[in-house]
């Protein structure tokens, strides 16, 4: 079996918080960087969110396993959407693993689970772990940990495009509106994804803002506000000032991929027969 963490390997760890943290072992020589108390970082640097970020307070805080992480299916009245009819009919045709809506595993209709792109904003709603930012003199890039994606944010400019060829991680632009905080939007996003992994949808006319905030230079906090007219009455904020610390100049980002063939094993030895079916059927 790969070295790699496979999907298989992510449920285990959404399902056990203690797992999660025991199986995010580095390469020798790469270290985590965690908030200890009493910690007093530097000023953070102007126009700057470039490195290697991770959950502040540990791997573990941002599996999300049910749901955007500000907005969790759980049940709680603070965080039920205000679905349109368009988005309430969507919703109920998900057929999530985790949330108040989860089915048995032999009956999730969740893209992530044939190894789909799950394409952006679930990139970060859903088993959020390191993030690798670089600036150029155009773009900033985003590479993220799980399934090794990048994504491109034109800073040059450009004006968002007005009837995009919708794409699993949309177009994006960005820019500064302060010395210190980087905002980016992003539209044309496949609706074929989820936005998190509690299998809340969205449409061709989803909008989404992120904002970065260079609190110091040891720490960023990213916001994710969900702007989507078809299927929310008003846009709701799914992660809120989540906090990212900086990594060492050598952390080693390792992989974390979307394996067909260990999906398929889990399912077989684990999955199906949790779910009350027949591995031969």
């Amino acid at each position: 079996m790969s070295k790699s963490f496979s999907v298989a390997t992510v449920l285990l760890a959404a399902l056990t918080p203690a797992l999660a943290f025991a199986q995010t072992v580095r390469q020798p020589g790469a270290i985590y960087d965690f908030d200890v108390k009493d910690q007093k970082p530097a000023p953070a640097p102007s126009h700057d969110i470039s490195g290697a970020w991770e959950p502040a307070k540990g791997p573990g805080d941002a599996i999300q396993a049910n749901g955007a992480k500000a907005m969790p299916s759980d049940g709680k009245p603070e965080h039920d959407l205000h679905f349109t009819p368009a988005g309430e009919e969507a919703f109920k045709a998900h057929k999530p693993g985790f949330g108040i809506t989860s089915v048995a595993t032999a009956f999730v209709n969740d893209p992530v689970d044939i190894c789909d792109p799950q394409g952006f904003p679930r990139i970060v709603l859903h088993n959020f772990r390191t993030s690798q930012i670089v600036q150029t003199s155009n773009q900033v890039l985003i590479l993220y940990e799980f399934n090794k994606k990048w994504r491109v944010i034109w800073t040059d400019g450009r004006a968002l495009p007005k009837d995009p060829e919708p794409r699993w991680w949309g177009y994006s632009v960005g820019k500064w509106v302060d010395d210190h905080t980087f905002v980016a939007q992003t539209v044309g996003i496949d609706d074929r994804t989820w936005l998190d992994n509690a299998g809340r949808p969205h449409s061709d006319a989803l909008r989404v803002e992120e904002r970065y905030q260079r609190v110091d230079r040891d720490h960023l906090e990213m916001t994710i506000t969900i702007d989507d007219p078809k299927m929310y009455t008003k846009p709701w904020v799914a992660l809120n000032k989540l906090p990212l610390r900086l990594q060492p100049a050598g952390f080693d980002i390792m992989e974390m991929e979307c394996s067909p063939s260990e999906t398929a094993k889990y399912n077989q030895r684990l999955g199906n027969p949790a779910s009350g079916v027949s591995k031969n059927k």
